[in-house]
């Protein structure tokens, strides 16, 4: 067993939408890789004292909890973990707004720019 992704038995309570999938995996292809998951975590900063962060990652570290939806992996750090139960990733293509989208449960606030929740 290569793959650290096999040894990592710990999940997490994020769900990814069909729609937030089928980006992903488009983004992958572009990349032409299939090593990367998409990474959530969160991150002291913004306006309202705390900002996600959302990007590719190859590694899998000590501690990550990793759910897969039909093959696109999901990887959140243990210190993200309970502020991110929960939550939704969702993917938004309008006239208005292009991009991902996390619907979260355990945000108490956000600022104006929904980048930062508290």
């Amino acid at each position: 067993m290569t793959d650290t992704a096999a040894t990592s038995t710990a999940a997490h309570g994020v769900g990814l939408s069909a729609t937030a999938a089928d980006k992903v995996r488009s983004l992958l292809a572009q990349e032409g890789r299939e090593d990367l998951r998409l990474r959530v975590a969160v991150q002291p900063g913004g306006c309202s004292g705390l900002i996600y962060q959302l990007y590719f990652d190859e590694r899998v570290l000590d501690g990550d909890a990793l759910v897969d939806f039909d093959g696109v992996e999901v990887i959140v750090d243990k210190m993200s973990v309970p502020y991110l139960d929960g939550a939704s990733i969702d993917f938004e293509d309008t006239i208005q707004k292009q991009g991902f989208t996390i619907d979260n449960p355990n945000a108490g606030g956000s600022c104006a720019c929904g980048d930062s929740f508290s």
